[in-house]
């Protein structure tokens, strides 16, 4: 039996992006309330939901200005919010790499340059922040 590979820093940076998209659908389906996860964190701040909760198959941690999903297989999707938008840096993406079934431990210079490759998807809205320009999981690919 060969053992698995983790994803090059490239396909793990767009299997993010991905899992984050997935991540929101879910919790939008489960939780009419939630427009976009932004409002996980103005609705905890509020008291109409717990800080931590389950809900579209993820375990949900609202932290200071974001919060951290858990899905069923234990991969952690760590976001920050700007302006009602997802944001992450390097620490939440080598946060989602380790906990992978197949965890990667990419230096972060890889991941620097495969978020650059991405230009167009990704934006950098503040240095070392970056949000998702564009939804479309369907044009997300790991190739």
């Amino acid at each position: 039996m060969t053992a698995r590979q983790p994803p090059s820093p490239r396909a793990m940076v767009l299997d993010f992006v991905a899992a984050l998209e997935t991540a929101g659908t879910e919790l939008r389906e489960a939780l009419p309330q939630v427009e976009r996860l932004a409002d996980l964190l103005a609705l905890a701040r509020s008291g109409q939901i717990g800080r931590r909760g389950r809900a579209g198959g993820y375990e949900y941690s609202v932290h200071g200005a974001g919060c951290r999903l858990t899905s069923s297989d234990g991969v952690d999707i760590d976001v920050d919010f700007v302006d009602g938008a997802e944001v992450f840096d390097l620490w939440r993406l080598r946060c989602y790499a380790r906990s992978l079934p197949t965890p990667a431990a990419h230096p972060p210079e890889d991941l620097l340059a495969a978020i650059s490759s991405l230009d167009g998807l990704l934006t950098e809205v503040r240095p070392g922040w970056f949000a998702v320009t564009r939804r479309h999981t369907t044009a997300v690919t790991t190739n």
